[in-house]
């Protein structure tokens, strides 16, 4: 066997109390292209961090061709080593193709100036001997992204790197342009350069790369040659077999099949997904699942009120939804989880009761002016109900637990008594016993008669859920029931066709 190109070994990483990565393995074979594939939260993007010397790992090491990976401080060693292309592009979009090709490294002249003609071939140079056909003074910014893809590949090979990691690069492209962008893959290949190819489409995987490794809750779980690993296989890898069997939760009274529909969206289409169309009647919880870059948190802040769509329509109630302005969105019944509770649910510098009934002000007083008692009842009512552990309504937020500040934006989502509860990642970075408390007011809701939009990355909340949609590039790709099981449910998010 021969020395291994790039080796992870034992890898640990840790920031604070969360562990990213308990124990990241990964050995890439010169001249292959290795699929790491895992759920979000995995441990991907820590592991690639690690490998590309961003971050020093707490424990374990990294070896290039046998030999110890250089010193953090050592950037151009590491340059030498290994190189990322990330979905988003690290080129300067203003700059020409030749100027971002030798970005700090330009060739001068006399008297140490830029010289421009010099600066020009040495980028043609360089694009020809990776066969690149991209003109160096094109602006690239006007690039389309898979050449501007393949830009950033040959300043990674320029300096030296034959391991190119790259990061969901299918993302932004059409079939045709996926299919250009594998057989460079090849090509590069065969002159020599390795692929770490990261993607949430499965069936990439089997197209182009030979040895996958699966990580699965911040662990190693297997490599093997893609030939040998059906695709069942891979998804019960990815969901783990203690999981995979596991029913969701069906004891439950159906929604009533003359249920009124609470939310009716014909033609929804946005940057991030397109024509969608959906129901969610009073009642009934429907979740949203698909990979990062499937256009479901799109959809769901859409509905929130967060964004304008290109086209379509949404109605609440036989009402039209307003579009891209909150507040009319919170007065037309919309209440919202949104994604990170400390960028856009809560505010720091507020006490408990403060940012729990900031939604229902006017409930509270008249002409702008907030009853201090009758405000106060309130809040320690949401505080009860959502069993927030504080020590009063005056407790400064900051003060509290995740789960508690998690709780803290769900009281105030379920403040205003909305016809349409719209959660998006609820239950993100709270402990299992705050999980099981948010969850439990999906329940709650439901039994009122709530309208409930799930958006999530985590089984568990999905497992709520009447049936859950799933978006796969921006659209709607499947329904599932409740009942459905974990392997199932992946396979669709991951995009494996079981024919």
């Amino acid at each position: 066997m021969s020395t291994p190109l790039a080796e992870a070994r034992g890898i640990v990483k840790r920031y604070g109390p969360t562990v990213a990565l308990q124990d990241g393995q990964l050995t890439v074979l010169p001249g292959e292209s290795h699929a790491l594939v895992g759920r979000n939260g995995a441990g991907k993007s820590t592991l690639v961090n690690v490998l590309t010397g961003l971050q020093a790992p707490d424990e374990g090491t990294i070896r290039f061709d046998g030999e110890p990976a250089p010193p953090l401080a050592d950037r151009d060693a590491w340059r030498r080593k290994v190189a990322c292309v990330y979905q988003k592009p690290t080129v300067v979009p203003e700059l020409t193709v030749a100027e971002n090709l030798l970005i700090n490294r330009q060739p001068t002249g006399r008297g140490g100036l830029i010289s421009w003609r010099k600066l020009k071939a040495e980028a043609a140079e360089v694009l020809a001997t990776w066969d690149v056909h991209v003109d160096p003074e094109a602006r690239t910014a006007d690039l389309k992204v898979e050449d501007r893809q393949m830009v950033e590949i040959a300043r990674a090979l320029s300096f030296g790197a034959r391991f190119i990691i790259l990061d969901e690069p299918t993302a932004q492209l059409d079939n045709r342009e996926i299919e250009r962008l594998f057989t460079r893959m090849r090509a590069l290949q065969d002159s020599g350069v390795t692929f770490l190819f990261i993607s949430h489409h499965l069936q990439e995987v089997y197209e182009v790369c030979q040895t996958v490794t699966v990580l699965r809750d911040a662990r190693w779980i297997t490599t093997a040659p893609v030939a040998d690993l059906p695709r069942a296989a891979l998804v019960e890898a990815m969901a783990g077999e203690a999981v995979a069997e596991r029913a969701a939760v069906a004891v439950r009274a159906a929604v009533a099949g003359d249920a009124p529909v609470a939310l009716e969206a014909q033609g929804l289409t946005g940057q991030a997904y397109r024509d969608i169309d959906l129901t969610v009647c009073h009642g009934e919880v429907v979740g949203l699942a698909g990979s990062s870059g499937s256009g479901k948190i799109e959809l769901a802040e859409t509905l929130a009120g967060l964004h304008t769509p290109g086209g379509g329509t949404a109605r609440l109630d036989g009402r039209p939804l307003p579009f891209g302005d909150v507040q009319a969105a919170l007065k037309a019944g919309v209440g919202c989880v949104p994604r990170d509770r400390h960028e856009q649910g809560l505010v720091p510098g507020m006490s408990v009761g403060d940012n729990a009934t900031m939604s229902v002000l006017e409930r509270l007083g008249r002409h702008g002016f907030v009853g201090t008692r009758r405000k106060r009842g309130f809040a320690d009512d949401l505080i009860h109900r959502l069993d927030i552990h504080a020590e009063g309504p005056d407790q400064p937020v900051s003060d509290l637990s995740g789960g508690n500040a998690q709780k803290v934006v769900m009281a105030r989502a379920l403040a205003s008594d909305p016809r349409l509860l719209v959660l998006i990642n609820p239950t993100a970075g709270v402990d299992v016993k705050s999980k099981e408390s948010l969850l439990s007011r999906v329940d709650s809701a439901r039994e009122d008669g709530t309208a409930v939009l799930v958006v999530s990355d985590e089984l568990d909340d999905l497992r709520r859920c009447d049936r859950v949609l799933v978006l796969f590039h921006g659209r709607i790709v499947a329904e599932h029931p409740a009942g459905w099981h974990d392997h199932e449910l992946i396979a669709s998010i991951e995009g494996v066709d079981h024919g």
